[in-house]
């Protein structure tokens, strides 16, 4: 496992345990508001009220004997009787708490009367009230807590807890119950464990789930270093974002591979093209060398080949500042037909056999680009179907204008181009079966032809001509 996964383990199994360590406070402060909410409070329900009334009359006519006597009553409700100490009639232990709520009700206007201040004939006052009872009494939960109950003995102070104690018995003495087993403080981990655990199972999946493809893309980038370009990520499927990075890489290496490919066969096209010449300027050396009288001939050939060498090298210069920089740094309106015109009249200066036609719509045909490079492209075209286009070297050039697009057409009659070959003869040093026995090309016209239109933004189709033939159609965007 990478640095990489361990800080997605870390960072996911901490933002797990943080989510968990929330939770549990969460649901601990409840337990604790729901702890303070079973505190002991006062009953003030209808039936409370009823008892304390009854309470308070026996009191007030029959004594403080008669009231304990009532108190004493097996499975009746609970009803305290304090007095000014602070302390129960039958020595049942009460609670702070509930003794201020108590008076604080007392002495508040508009309370409910379920707190009733008696004075006795044996001149005590007594505080009488009602607990509140969720299950009842002699229910499952037993009186409830905040208060104890008196002892067997009948002593006036107890120190039994008061959850413990229930009015049981058929005596009319009260018996204890058995204190409820102390909570299992333990338990209240398991959870937290529990959460704990599963968090780390995620983080692990998580982490697990995110570095394996960064480590394959890293694996690819150091196959890609060392040379294989070989994609790797064609059958990935997740369908995310590390996915989509996988397929980009699988593209960005195809066509490195592709570019590489090119390089290796210009470079071995190159070689090819500059050999032959070079081995005829040494053949036209050493004839010149056995043989003076030819020195004049073998010159004119020495020549004639490094005026061939000269126009590759210039060829390839073109080639790779078109491929370097495919954008134009300079734009000047070009008057396209005021350009094909010229580029026809000098083709048919040199080639006066050759039938040439133009045809335009009359119309404004400017484009936006670089005069000198667009005379190359064109030219090249024109050249090519007067070379390879036949039979009285007929060429015809069409212009138009339409849709902010503008067209030039170059057609001619020849033999024409295979189609499966139309779309290879822009590759550098392509060379068809019309063009194989020729040494005077190169097969960089229409591979400088493309990139040329290509970087005024245009397009340079190759297709069979109805009747017989090639054309060539150049499609450029029109100037405003």
């Amino acid at each position: 496992m990478g640095r990489l996964f361990w800080k997605f383990f870390i960072s996911i199994l901490l933002a797990q345990v943080a989510a968990t360590l929330g939770i549990g406070g969460a649901f601990w402060l409840l337990d604790q508001s729901r702890a303070r909410g079973n505190a002991p409070v006062i009953d003030t329900g209808p039936p409370a009220e009823f008892l304390v009334d009854a309470a308070a009359a026996t009191l007030k006519h029959g004594g403080s004997a008669a009231l304990a006597d009532l108190l004493a009553q097996p499975h009746q409700r609970t009803v305290l009787a304090i007095t000014e100490n602070n302390q129960d009639l039958l020595g049942r232990g009460v609670d702070a708490a509930m003794l201020a709520q108590a008076r604080n009700m007392l002495n508040t206007d508009g309370a409910p009367r379920v707190v009733r201040q008696v004075d006795a004939a044996d001149g005590h006052r007594y505080v009488l009230f009602a607990p509140w009872e969720p299950h009842g009494p002699g229910g499952p939960g037993g009186p409830p807590p905040g208060w104890r109950a008196p002892p067997q003995d009948g002593s006036a102070k107890s120190t039994q807890p008061l959850a413990s104690s229930a009015h049981t018995g058929d005596a009319g003495s009260p018996q204890r119950r058995p204190p409820p087993p102390p909570p299992d403080s333990h338990l209240h981990f398991v959870p937290l464990a529990a959460a704990t655990i599963a968090s780390l199972l995620v983080a692990v999946l998580l982490a697990w789930y995110f570095a394996r493809p960064i480590r394959a893309l890293r694996g690819a980038f150091e196959a890609a270093a060392a040379g294989d370009l070989s994609p790797r990520f064609a059958s990935a499927a997740r369908g995310d974002e590390l996915s989509e990075l996988g397929h980009d890489f699988d593209r960005m290496s195809r066509q490195l591979r592709a570019a590489m490919d090119n390089q290796r066969r210009l470079l071995h096209d190159v070689s090819h093209e500059l050999r032959s010449p070079l081995a005829r300027m040494q053949a036209a050396i050493g004839l010149a060398h056995q043989q003076p009288e030819k020195v004049a001939s073998s010159l004119e050939r020495i020549e004639r080949e490094s005026v061939r060498m000269d126009r590759l090298v210039g060829e390839l210069l073109t080639l790779a500042r078109l491929d370097a920089a495919p954008a134009l740094p300079i734009h000047e309106r070009v008057d396209l037909t005021e350009l094909v015109s010229d580029i026809v009249h000098d083709a048919q200066f040199e080639s006066p056999d050759s039938v040439m036609a133009i045809d335009d719509d009359g119309t404004d045909l400017a484009v936006l680009g670089a005069p000198d490079l667009l005379w190359r492209a064109i030219e090249n075209l024109v050249r090519n179907a007067l070379k390879y286009g036949a039979a009285g070297g007929a060429v015809d050039v069409k212009l138009s204008g339409e849709d902010g697009v503008v067209r030039i057409s170059v057609l001619d009659r020849g033999p024409g181009i295979p189609e499966s070959e139309l779309a290879a003869v822009f590759q550098p040093f392509y060379r068809g079966q019309v063009s194989a026995g020729d040494v005077d090309g190169h097969g960089l016209g229409l591979a400088i032809a493309l990139r040329v239109v290509q970087a005024h933004g245009g397009t340079l189709v190759a297709r069979k001509r109805c009747g017989g033939g090639l054309c060539m159609d150049i499609s450029l965007p029109r100037a405003p």
